[in-house]
């Protein structure tokens, strides 16, 4: 059995026995899986920083999430999550996110800002003003929309245009999003295959230029 699909089974197992008792009776599988996953971005971040040496610091235990759900605020949520997260972008600043997500049948790769302040979308939405041309040719580029298609929750919009802005912008249609997200899916046999970090670094590859983009309008 391969590491991920070690880490693979283990999540599977947890998501339907998630409770306290369940995970005390299997801590040890959980620190298995979670050394297998701390290797695993290892290799993703050896893998990324030969593309983009802002990786080349960055130690794998500052990229990965809690496995406890903050039950404090989401009180529904079940005591643990059922995935294993690596955002290589974490703690580098002004730096749009790219983020890993490995758990039984949600496994993805994305990027970008998810629903980001008041002063990061106001930039955002001034470098879509100015170079709205660019933001466009890269969201629809052959290369881009085969792997990510469009921009996430695209039901996630302004009913009016923002403030500042007409409704007859010429960028309306961008400076209208919320959110400036893209995702690829990832099917179970590649998670657990031989070729999970060359798919994330082809997808990292694809979608550099759009991080670029909101990275660059951010630190305006």
């Amino acid at each position: 059995m391969s590491n991920n699909a070690y880490i693979f089974r283990f999540l599977r197992d947890l998501r339907n026995n998630n409770s306290k008792e369940w995970m005390d009776e299997n801590r040890d599988r959980y620190e298995q899986a979670k050394e297998y996953w701390i290797a695993q971005c290892q290799e993703i971040l050896n893998a990324l920083s030969d593309i983009d040496s802002d990786f080349g610091n960055v130690t794998p235990k500052k990229t990965i999430g809690k496995i406890n759900n903050n039950l404090l605020y989401h009180p529904d949520k079940p005591t643990y999550k059922d995935y294993f997260s690596c955002e290589p972008s974490k703690h580098l600043d002004k730096k749009a996110s790219f983020y890993i997500h490995m758990g039984p049948g949600q496994s993805f790769i994305a990027g970008g800002f998810y629903r980001p302040d008041k002063e990061k979308l106001d930039k955002i939405r001034k470098a879509i003003d100015s170079s709205g041309s660019k933001l466009e040719r890269i969201l629809n580029s052959e290369e881009f929309k085969k792997f990510y298609g469009t921009l996430d929750r695209q039901d996630d919009k302004l009913k009016t245009s923002p403030q500042g802005y007409s409704s007859d912008h010429k960028y309306i249609n961008l400076l209208n999003f919320k959110s400036f997200t893209v995702r690829h899916d990832l099917t179970n046999d590649q998670v657990t295959g031989d070729n999970y970090v060359s798919i994330i670094e082809e997808g990292y590859k694809k979608i550099q230029p759009f991080l670029h983009f909101l990275s660059e309008a951010y630190k305006a």
